[in-house]
């Protein structure tokens, strides 16, 4: 059964540019260490909503915009395997300080998920 790592990011405006760096090359080390698919997606369509929504979850500000992210995988074995590789590949410790991440990982969403419908 495939498996999915999701995230919901804000992310500063002006930092767009150097997110998408980030998004990048975090792609490239995804996937060279086995993910199947990797998918970051700039909101567009996302109003803010009168309890709940994207943009609520993560107290976005009038200055952000949100990232909906997803990582594929076969299974969570897969995933748990993938990620190990990921945490010791050097190419992403520069972001592993928090002062240098181009978005407040205190407000990311993030949690793995097991699909149930796919087509």
């Amino acid at each position: 059964m495939k498996y999915v790592d999701g995230f919901i990011v804000p992310v500063p405006k002006k930092k767009v540019g150097a997110y998408l760096k980030l998004a990048k090359l975090a792609s490239r080390v995804w996937m060279d260490h086995g993910a199947l698919g990797y998918v970051e997606a700039a909101a567009d369509d996302v109003k803010k909503g009168k309890w709940t929504s994207f943009p609520r979850s993560v107290k976005m500000k009038a200055n952000e915009t949100v990232f909906f992210s997803y990582i594929v995988y076969k299974s969570r074995k897969h995933r748990d395997g993938v990620m190990k590789k990921v945490m010791k590949d050097k190419r992403l410790a520069q972001f592993m300080d928090p002062s240098k991440m181009p978005f407040d990982g205190k407000r990311m969403i993030w949690g793995g998920f097991k699909v149930r419908v796919e087509f």
